[in-house]
């Protein structure tokens, strides 16, 4: 099956390993956890370390502190034996340094919540949490390009206006997702790096729905007489796949703190410029500690917000881009509730509604959600560092948010506090002589 699929890829290989780690990272399943085969294949080569198991309640992953190889070995040992422990999976996270554990509680009836507060007391752990959940955001099935007349949304923000300065050329995009049907024609050449690390995740990766939506909404090819144009169509497409459609087969996916965080360390690593988060969940500590790697490596990160929330992670995160999704009358979709979680940064918006954008098989399709409003928005950053490179995530933040213009709430009659992204305004801060509507 790999073999098929990677040939389908057109010479991109795909990880058959659950999320190869790069550089230093070693990866290993708890039979070999002192095994160091970092210096083996590289990420997009095909692997042939165990997939890690899907994440059930009985699972608490834990982290370990800078150390030698060897020394995390007989951590990872000695914590099993202590507190009657099973190893699932390990591997090394290169972005921060250390070594992350997946381990089952073997005794039946043993609270997680006990476990872990056992941990976090131990002094050789850095960090012990529960595994989350997350969620796409994306809702259920509802230039010379043929189909662009119909991205009334991207028009509406001047994405074909400020092509005229910047396409994202050579801008590197990690996409943490699904996996994307990187043989679709306006996707064809945008992908530059391919991984997996979901659990057979590469049976389905070039069939998966939302990550290909995605992908198309951010760097869909331009003037290429074939389908839509993405608000970045020149730039450099990472295909991460750290989430899996839930149904089989459907738009949903879900995604678990594992194989997000591999993914994460994976771009860091890789040197993707922007980090794009169509997804949301509860707040995971190792997954902040990873975004915050992201941002102090000037690495800009951009999320989703479910609709009608103020906050949420990791958009509630200090320094991400946090969006949501606005409807084609450039009115917010749903009034935002109080917000659970402090929101450091103000709430931007972009098109969310009826989102013309890829699917597999050559095809095309409207989606609504608050995951195509990230992808414009990390298709607007793009922009912005082809134009000028040096820009932090915390000045692409300010550059965008300064040029977004007010949105209404739906109906119209008042202020929601949120702003509208306006793509050829932004551009016209870093490019000279940018004229817009």
């Amino acid at each position: 099956m790999l073999g098929l699929l990677v040939r389908t890829l057109g010479g991109l290989a795909l990880a058959a390993c659950l999320g190869c780690a790069s550089g230093g990272g070693a990866v290993s399943t708890g039979a070999d956890a002192g095994k160091d085969i970092s210096k083996e294949k590289p990420p997009e080569a095909p692997g042939t370390a165990s997939p890690a198991p899907r994440a059930t309640r009985r699972q608490v992953m834990v982290t370990l502190a800078p150390a030698p190889l060897t020394l995390w070995s007989i951590a990872t040992r000695d914590l099993a034996s202590q507190y009657d422990l099973r190893v699932l999976y390990a591997w090394s996270l290169g972005s921060i340094g250390e070594r992350c554990i997946v381990y089952e509680i073997r005794r039946n009836g043993l609270a997680p919540e006990a476990v872990i507060r056992r941990l976090e007391m131990d002094p050789r752990v850095r960090s012990a949490e529960a595994i989350q959940t997350f969620e796409v955001l994306g809702d259920a099935a509802r230039h010379g390009d043929p189909y662009a007349h119909l991205q009334r949304g991207a028009h509406a923000i001047g994405i074909d206006q400020a092509h005229r300065w910047a396409t994202g050329k050579g801008v590197k995009v990690a996409v943490i997702d699904t996996g994307i049907d990187v043989d679709h024609p306006d996707l064809h050449g945008r992908i530059a790096k391919v991984s997996n690390f979901v659990d057979r995740g590469e049976q389905s990766f070039t069939s998966d729905i939302h990550g290909t939506a995605v992908a198309g909404v951010l760097a869909a090819g331009a003037d290429n007489e074939v389908g839509i144009a993405g608000t970045a169509p020149d730039a450099e497409i990472y295909a991460l796949k750290a989430c899996w459609p839930q149904p089989p087969g459907s738009r949903q996916a879900i995604c678990d703190s594992y194989t997000l965080a591999k993914a994460i360390d994976y771009a860091i690593v890789e040197r993707a410029q922007i980090l794009n988060f169509s997804l949301s969940g509860p707040p995971d500590p190792l997954l902040g500690r990873l975004v915050k790697a992201a941002l102090d490596r000037g690495i800009a990160v951009v999320a989703a917000a479910p609709d009608g929330r103020a906050a949420s992670f990791p958009a509630s995160l200090g320094g991400v881009i946090a969006v949501l999704g606005s409807d084609q009358d450039g009115n917010l979709r749903s009034p935002l509730a109080p917000p659970h979680e402090p929101q450091h940064d103000p709430m931007l918006a972009a098109p969310g509604v009826d989102v013309l954008t890829t699917v597999p098989h050559a095809s095309y399709d409207f989606f609504t959600g608050s995951s195509l409003a990230a992808a414009e928005v990390s298709g607007v950053a793009a922009l912005l560092l082809e134009r000028n490179a040096k820009l932090t995530p915390a000045q692409l933040g300010a550059l965008i948010r300064k040029t977004a213009r007010p949105l209404r709430l739906p109906g119209g009659e008042a202020d929601s506090g949120v702003s509208l992204v306006d793509a050829c305004a932004a551009v016209g801060q870093v490019a000279p002589g940018v004229t817009c509507p």
